[in-house]
């Protein structure tokens, strides 16, 4: 009876040690390894060890100008091969595989005088195996259902996907020496993150919503587009519950009641249709703006006083939302009303002279302003233009859905 209790602890604390190893965060884990590759434990057992990657594991440093150097906080990286989509992953460790000798190994740990690490190796060693064959398994069937996502980067095109959906599926499908359950899928994806074929960072965990987060998204764009569509003649006023769940199920094949639409509504913190009617939109708070004018020396010298107040800068170019170097030709996100910054200042024709000549520390919006095409317009404020600013700035993310695209940081 006590050896059958016994053997239950200690497969208890077998999960238990599992549990852990699947949070590590990616570093750790990488350090991990490398110790235990250079412990007197693991020199003892190479013999038995042949030490290799996971079956079709594909590496970024085999990619052209890829440097591997300390670990990643970043799992790996989807590309695109052909018309199909791969994964990369960033370090060797993430993608490493133990293979053993086992009839060896039996006979080593049979030695009445074997050393004590040997026991402790071993383990660290098969834990390493379970963990990178695990995520392995969850990046290939992600791969396969939210290939969509994985090219845009845009949350519309996420497909509802939970972890127990997942865990079935890689419980019938692959030939994994360990049970995929929800939980452990669930431990593992929380701390790792991956990047897009766009270049964008997102966390595993963003690729297993629930049908109500996918739903959430929808309800979400919809009513942030509403004002542009009502700036073009396509509708009245703002869309009611009953009218969003329509074009949802018109145009997407999504079926919400009204009284769903409006639950997702409140957990979005979006006021109803008739509170946001009475909402000052972006257009009545630029009222009393100038013409728009060219951001020219010239035009700065003309048109532009020396003098207090709050302006926006547009241009009719697409905006491409990374650094010039994560830029990739395909991803690009066009900005409908071209405004690509607020700001205020002290002095206008000083502060707009900054930005022409790129001395005011927002290199992306100097790309937009080096192209030529930029425009400017400014309305002229006595006081307090600061306050105006913010006003103005949360103003047009009302109407928008989100703030100027060369706007780092809220004013």
């Amino acid at each position: 009876m006590q050896h059958h209790n016994n053997k239950i602890k200690a497969a208890l604390l077998g999960k238990i040690m599992l549990a852990r190893f699947l949070e590590l965060p990616l570093r750790v884990f990488d350090r991990l390894v490398i110790q235990a590759e250079s412990s007197t434990g693991f020199n003892a057992l190479r013999p038995w060890i042949t030490v290799g990657q996971l079956e079709g594991a594909r590496m970024a440093h085999e990619a052209a100008n890829f440097l591997q150097t300390k670990a990643s906080p970043i799992l790996g990286e989807v590309h695109e091969a052909g018309r199909v989509l791969k994964f990369r992953y960033h370090r060797d460790s993430y993608a490493r595989e133990y293979r053993f000798d086992e009839e060896g190994m039996n006979r080593l740990m049979a030695r009445e005088e074997i050393p004590g690490d040997f026991a402790g190796t071993l383990h660290r060693l098969r834990l390493i195996n379970t963990r990178n064959r695990l995520t392995h398994a969850v990046v290939q069937a992600v791969l396969a259902s939210q290939t969509a996502y994985l090219r845009s980067g845009q949350a519309l095109s996420l497909t509802p996907l939970t972890q127990a959906e997942i865990s079935s599926q890689l419980q019938s499908e692959s030939n994994l020496p360990m049970v995929a359950d929800p939980g452990r899928i669930s431990r593992l994806v929380r701390g790792l993150s991956i990047a897009l074929a766009n270049g964008k960072a997102v966390p595993l965990s963003t690729l297993f919503p629930k049908p109500r987060q996918v739903h959430c998204h929808f309800v979400d764009h919809l009513i942030k587009t509403e004002k542009t569509f009502i700036s073009e003649g396509l509708l009245q006023g703002p869309l009611t519950d009953g009218a969003v769940a329509a074009i949802l199920e018109r145009e997407h094949g999504i079926q919400l009641s009204r009284r769903t639409v409006a639950n997702i509504r409140h957990d979005l913190a979006i006021p109803d249709y008739k509170r946001r009617s009475q909402r000052t939109d972006y257009l009545a708070a630029t009222e009393r703006f100038s013409a728009l004018v060219p951001l020219t020396a010239q035009a700065l010298r003309t048109t532009v006083p020396a003098h207090s107040g709050v302006y926006e800068i547009r241009t009719s170019f697409t905006f491409r939302p990374f650094e010039e170097k994560d830029w990739p030709e395909k991803s690009v996100l066009v900005v409908p009303h071209g405004v690509v910054y607020i700001g205020s200042a002290g002095d206008l024709r000083k502060r707009l002279g900054d930005h022409l000549r790129g001395s005011s520390d927002n290199a992306l919006l100097y790309r937009h302003v080096a192209d030529g095409a930029a425009r400017v317009r400014f309305r002229l404020v006595n006081e307090n233009w600061r306050w105006v600013e913010r006003e103005l700035y949360r103003v047009f993310c009302e109407t928008f859905g989100a703030p100027p695209p060369c706007n780092r940081m809220s004013p």
